[in-house]
């Protein structure tokens, strides 16, 4: 066992985080995914959005949003279609291959997997109620809506709707709404 008995318990939160991060990326990389972008795909299984909507709904900025589009519509998994009552305006779409690959790779299973090797059963629902309390304390303004599947529908996936409530400002809160970090580094071990 690594030696991090004495890292605060935010170090450890992140070093876990990113490993699983870092295990699903290469899990993801099979169909030229990663953790941004099939989120992405399952907001477009409710219908299309405007990036600047899918980079409100994802917590990122637009630039942000921009790169990981790109990289989907060069996999054929997304299209920018014009839209049909503002000619200025473009929607980002999901495409059959989008739809068909958010079912394969959206399979949450292997994520569940990752996410709780090395844990006994009751272990990992208190681990479940812990992070909940801990998500509850740390509420998310900005926002982000969660896209991924909350139980079966007639596809394999159903959807909570989409948020539509407004960002609220803050005082020093930076340009694109997400909250700045404390201190960026450390997590790093």
């Amino acid at each position: 066992m690594e030696r991090t008995g004495h890292w605060p318990t935010g170090r450890l939160l992140s070093a876990v985080a990113r490993r699983i991060e870092r295990e699903w990326n290469a899990h993801l990389d099979a169909w030229d995914l990663n953790h941004a972008s099939l989120p992405v795909l399952f907001h477009l299984a409710r219908g299309p959005h405007s990036q600047r909507d899918l980079a409100r709904a994802n917590g990122v900025t637009e630039q942000t949003m921009s790169r990981i589009l790109a990289r989907m519509e060069r996999s054929g998994y997304i299209a920018r279609e014009q839209h049909p009552t503002d000619r200025r305006r473009h929607e980002v779409a999901l495409t059959p291959a989008g739809r068909a690959v958010m079912v394969e790779a959206g399979d949450p299973r292997p994520a569940e997997e990752m996410s709780v090797r090395g844990l006994e059963p009751h272990q990992v629902e208190q681990l479940r109620e812990l992070l909940a309390l801990m998500l509850a304390a740390h509420p998310h303004d900005e926002g982000w809506d969660d896209p991924t599947p909350h139980g079966p529908a007639t596809d394999g996936h159903a959807f909570r709707p989409p948020a539509r409530e407004s960002v609220p400002s803050r005082p020093g809160a930076p340009r694109d709404g997400r909250r700045a970090p404390e201190n960026p580094r450390a997590d790093v071990p």
